[in-house]
């Protein structure tokens, strides 16, 4: 039977966790584990965790560098499920989301779905959150206007093996590294129905602002940033054609 791992990075989440948590254990399976790695937090986020009494929930800190990225990077070294799905502390999964995501990831390496934008109260600002960016695959595509969320996304156990561990380059986000991986490795999918409430509030990592608009960066810094996922994804193209011919 197929093991899943679901991985959630949490610092102060207090506000939200419970409701996220509900709603993953609500649609996982009794033999899955849900990993969640904390960045320290100074509120209740971990005694709220911990009153769910629930054995699929297994807590670690995060030792290394704080950060969002760092944080994530230790629940994935914790992870012993054969499909691994990466989620925030303060969203919501819709009914049906494990199932499909499930089904999908047996013909393919990565699944993305859709999410609906929403508030901090839920009241929904866009019913699609693909119609954002027009997301899809695609490497360039993807390094000119990132659509590989992390919040969305579920792969194998190939592409975590692959995507670990994650450049030590700030300009590089897991997310998006990851995505890349999988469309270098193997199959990417997209999928059009949204399974997820994208919850923007002020204590968010991705701002609503940035989400909707484009970044106030300098325009060197936006081709620096390029410049650098392109030659990290050039280096990994390299190295893994060169493993594949051994």
């Amino acid at each position: 039977m197929v093991k899943v791992s679901v991985c959630i990075a949490t610092y102060n989440g207090e506000k939200y966790i419970a409701e996220q948590l509900q709603s993953i254990l609500n649609e996982i399976d009794h033999n899955d584990e849900v990993i969640i790695s904390d960045d320290n937090s100074t509120d209740g986020t971990i005694d709220i965790v911990n009153n769910f009494k629930d054995k699929r929930i297994k807590i670690y800190y995060n030792q290394g560098e704080k950060g969002y990225t760092s944080n994530f990077e230790n629940a994935l070294t914790k992870v012993l499920g054969d499909l691994i799905f990466l989620t925030d502390q303060d969203d919501i999964w819709l009914p049906g989301k494990y199932k499909t995501v499930v089904a999908n990831l047996s013909t393919s390496d990565l699944v993305v779905t859709n999410s609906k934008v929403t508030d901090e109260n839920l009241n929904i600002i866009n019913e699609s959150f693909f119609s954002i960016y027009n997301s899809g695959s695609g490497i360039v595509k993807n390094t000119i206007c990132n659509t590989y969320y992390g919040s969305c996304m579920a792969f194998n156990r190939k592409v975590l093996h692959y995507s670990l561990p994650f450049p030590r380059n700030k300009e590089i986000g897991f997310d998006i590294w990851i995505g890349f991986v999988a469309e270098i490795i193997g199959k990417v999918k997209f999928i059009k129905e949204p399974y997820l409430l994208y919850r923007r509030s002020d204590s968010t990592v991705t701002q609503l602002g940035s989400l909707m608009s484009r970044s106030k960066r300098p325009m060197f810094f936006k081709i620096y940033k390029r410049i650098i996922i392109l030659i990290n994804i050039c280096i990994f193209i390299l190295k893994f054609k060169l493993k594949i011919k051994k």
